[in-house]
């Protein structure tokens, strides 16, 4: 059963993330149907690199990665079944962590909620430079993920905090 718990908040996360990636990437990929101006590949490429340290460096692989690894390792070792079926929401840190955790959290998804929307009334080509970053580090998260779960596994030990209250 823990390991069925550790599975389905790993995956549900992973569904979660490619999900995005996969909705996005089309987007990102017409921003060259449009003849762009040297300022477009400009800012293209100024928020590439931005998103890629901001998102994928900062934001993936020095802490949601880290502690989504963390969680699905406690998982692993130490589930319930009343864990199971909330395995990914508890893998992200919306309860059973700090309060700090559960706030950034709360306070990050609901702030992706609202840009989601927002991003929408955007048009091309500025929604596609936009949405190129985003998918620059939703792959970097992709594989920072990966990476450190694969990491935790094979050594059996994880160098990270679950921030799991004692």
């Amino acid at each position: 059963m823990r390991s069925i718990a550790a599975f389905w908040g790993a995956i549900g996360i992973f569904a979660l993330l490619s999900t995005a990636l996969y909705r996005l990437t089309p987007i990102a990929w017409d921003v060259f149907d449009y003849s762009l101006q040297w300022y477009h590949y400009l800012i293209l490429t100024i928020n590439v690199i931005f998103m890629a340290h901001s998102e994928g460096y900062r934001g993936f692989q020095k802490s949601f990665s880290p502690r989504v690894t963390a969680r699905v390792y406690y998982l692993s070792k130490n589930a319930t079944w009343g864990l199971l079926p909330f395995a990914p929401f508890f893998c992200m840190g919306y309860f059973r962590s700090s309060r700090k955790t559960q706030i950034i959290t709360i306070s990050l998804t609901s702030f992706i909620i609202v840009l989601i929307i927002m991003l929408r009334y955007i048009p091309q080509p500025w929604r596609g430079i936009i949405d190129w970053g985003v998918v620059v580090g939703l792959t970097w998260g992709i594989i920072s993920l990966i990476v450190m779960l694969l990491h935790t596994f094979i050594t059996q030990t994880c160098a990270y905090d679950a921030d799991v209250p004692a």
